[in-house]
């Protein structure tokens, strides 16, 4: 299990539980799967793997507050699962710290995509476009008024205290600064944070975004109404 990716997987139905396993440990995946939300967060404590897929409706303690005990303590990929595309489960999610979500039902084969597309971006959240632009660059700190931005140590400071990001919210982040002042469409930041090469859904863009203007401040991130965002320089 050391050299496989450890997936913890929690789901009630027995049905989908299994075959899903099943599936991804065909994928080279090692899978922990939970039939509950109180179960999989001691899976969770106990384990620490590499991402969690988490079903929005699940006894004990549901996906979503599952996910927020799991990102108080760790920034370990989470994507939720749930049964329904326009559910405002799905933005809960998100709000409550979810990188991503697959509607049920989902074709195995999707569902390890998406997995693979997360890990992917979890292991380069340093991006690779920090030098394209930034206001002020000193030493790899980019500055934005009282915003610092280290792309070498990937850290972030507002007004010299330290802020906390996720590895999303930092690829968000650095995708905005290598680009000051240029609007940046959902589209284009589905391709480029999420790594969607297929359309995806606009209201992951719109969460993380608002999650990030929470930490770094709210104006300093504007909405272009019908083209996208822009970090203001």
């Amino acid at each position: 299990m050391a050299d496989q990716t450890h997936v913890l997987f929690v789901e009630d139905d027995d049905v989908i539980r299994e075959a899903t396993q099943l599936a991804l440990e065909r994928d080279g995946f090692a899978v922990t799967a939970m039939p509950d939300g109180l179960s999989g967060l001691e899976a969770f404590r106990a384990n620490r793997p590499d991402i969690a897929l988490l079903d929005v409706m699940v006894p004990g303690l549901d996906g979503v507050s599952l996910c927020r005990r799991i990102r108080d303590e760790s920034t370990v990929p989470v994507i939720m699962l749930s049964a329904r595309a326009d559910s405002i489960d799905v933005v809960l999610g998100l709000e409550a710290g979810a990188d991503d979500y697959v509607t049920k039902p989902f074709d195995g084969a999707v569902l390890v995509a998406r997995i693979r597309a997360v890990l992917r971006r979890f292991g380069h959240a340093s991006g690779d476009r920090a030098d394209e632009g930034p206001a002020e660059v000193a030493g790899g700190v980019l500055s934005f008024g009282e915003l610092e931005i280290d792309t070498e140590g990937m850290e972030v400071r507002r007004a010299g205290q330290p802020v906390a990001l996720t590895p999303t919210e930092m690829r968000l982040l650095l995708e905005f600064s290598s680009a000051p002042g240029t609007v940046l469409s959902r589209d284009k930041l589905l391709e480029r944070v999420w790594d969607y090469g297929w359309g995806g859904d606009t209201r992951v863009v719109d969460v993380h975004v608002q999650r990030l203007r929470t930490k770094i401040g709210q104006d300093r991130i504007e909405t272009v109404r019908g083209f996208g965002y822009k970090l203001k320089a």
